[in-house]
């Protein structure tokens, strides 16, 4: 297995890429429509429908499959022998970032389902906030990864 996942290096790492970028785009993006919604659709009429179905859209046809392929092709990166030493700070910081962001994921799939069921607590200026949690995790990983600190 570890012959297979060495030779696949470089393919695993440029999907593992590819996929982290779908993801964060999601991740970016997603938030910045529930501003809108928020403060220029509301929770009901056609608008709000067609919010509601770009929305639903971008979480699971976008966001959820880049998710599963990053963390898939990811988790086959840690696993290929000397890839990442354990003993340093960063792969636990890396480590730390990607469940952040999944975990923010997670928080964001909600705030869909709930728009789409027409229900809403949160103002646009606290989505104007969070939008800025996939930045922050990003810096944090990169930073990670390539200063490898």
């Amino acid at each position: 297995m570890s012959d297979f996942l060495a030779l696949a290096y470089p393919w695993t790492k440029s999907i593992h890429i590819m996929a982290v970028i779908s993801w964060m785009a999601a991740l970016f993006y997603l938030p910045r429509l529930l501003v809108h919604h928020t403060e220029r659709v509301g929770l009901s009429g056609e608008i709000h429908e067609l919010f509601s179905t770009m929305e639903f859209k971008l979480a699971n046809v976008i966001m959820r499959p880049a998710m599963i392929a990053t963390w898939i092709f990811g988790l086959s990166l840690v696993l290929t022998p000397g890839i990442v030493d354990w003993s340093m700070v960063w792969p636990w910081t890396k480590a730390f970032g990607v469940i952040a962001m999944t975990v923010f994921h997670v928080w964001l799939f909600a705030r869909v389902k709930n728009f789409a069921a027409g229900h809403n607590s949160l103002t646009g200026k606290q989505y104007r906030m969070m939008n800025e949690v996939p930045t922050v995790l990003m810096i944090v990983v990169v930073l990670a990864v390539v200063v490898k600190f």
